[in-house]
């Protein structure tokens, strides 16, 4: 979804024109029955609500989708959402594209000033790029692929609290016998620690690729990289240190073992390091 948004931004222009002259030629929009507003759908597939407000940005009719009312929606204010769009002409006015609240696509959302009214259109940005040819949208393999991502985070995140809840069963459960030691205070450590990561991963996951709720360019990629390595670098940091108060406490002879392991973070270290700086670059 990031690239539907750079592709947005890249022709703004020519699609913010397109949108304003094609609601111009269809001429007026307010009617007096809301069957009639839906005749704009079959102008605008990439168009998934309307709804009309007073001068005051109080909504007067309920939110009309393609196939769908929402009467509930009748009488709320949306004056929060007139302050955010830009002003285009006298008549128009369009936000950026942003999370849509009611439907959970990202979206724009165009103002037309009517006859003292204003009616607000959201329009979904990737099918308005495919309706444009800007890019090439399957629906039923973008559906499929959101279902996907939303499958496998919501998995990582089950895992990764399954891994918390078990490093805390495994604590107090030697805590309070007979065999606690060491490993029983470094272990939930470092499975909490991954645990986080996991979590963390799952987390980005769902935000860019089905909710849609970070979007901050390409650097977001290194930060994504960069959390999920130094949870990786803490958690066997704790397993290296882990493993030298074992071998010092029987057979130091094994504790070229724990140099390896100590030798291995350190050369994930340096390479992060490279690699940010080679990012930053």
């Amino acid at each position: 979804m990031k690239q539907f948004i750079e592709i947005y931004h890249e022709n703004q222009s020519e699609i913010e024109a397109f949108i304003i002259n094609t609601l111009k030629n269809n001429g007026e929009i307010k009617k007096n029955e809301i069957d009639k507003y839906k005749e704009n759908f079959k102008n605008f597939p990439s168009m998934e609500l309307l709804y009309i407000t007073d001068r005051v940005c109080k909504q007067i009719t309920p939110n009309i989708y393609r196939n769908r009312y929402e009467e509930e929606a009748k009488g709320q204010d949306r004056g929060y959402l007139s302050k955010k769009l830009i002003e285009k002409d006298k008549q128009f006015s369009i936000s950026d594209p942003y999370l849509s609240s009611a439907t959970g696509n990202i979206c724009i959302t165009v103002m037309k000033k009517e006859h003292g009214h204003h009616i607000f259109i959201d329009f979904v940005v990737s099918e308005l790029l495919g309706r444009l040819g800007l890019i090439e949208l399957h629906p039923t393999f973008e559906k499929i692929n959101k279902t996907f991502y939303k499958t496998s985070g919501f998995l990582l995140m089950s895992f990764a609290l399954l891994a918390i809840a078990y490093a805390l069963f495994s604590f107090f459960n030697h805590f309070f016998g007979a065999n606690f030691s060491l490993d029983t205070l470094f272990k939930p450590i470092v499975t909490v620690t991954l645990g986080l990561a996991i979590f963390d991963l799952a987390k980005t996951i769902l935000e860019r690729e089905v909710y849609y709720k970070s979007y901050r360019g390409e650097s977001e990629d290194a930060m994504v990289l960069t959390k999920f390595s130094i949870a990786i670098i803490i958690a066997l940091s704790i397993e290296a240190l882990m493993v030298v108060f074992k071998v010092a406490m029987h057979d130091l002879s094994d504790m070229i073992y724990a140099l390896y392991l100590i030798i291995g973070v350190g050369i994930i270290i340096v390479s992060l390091g490279v690699y940010n700086y080679l990012s930053k670059k």
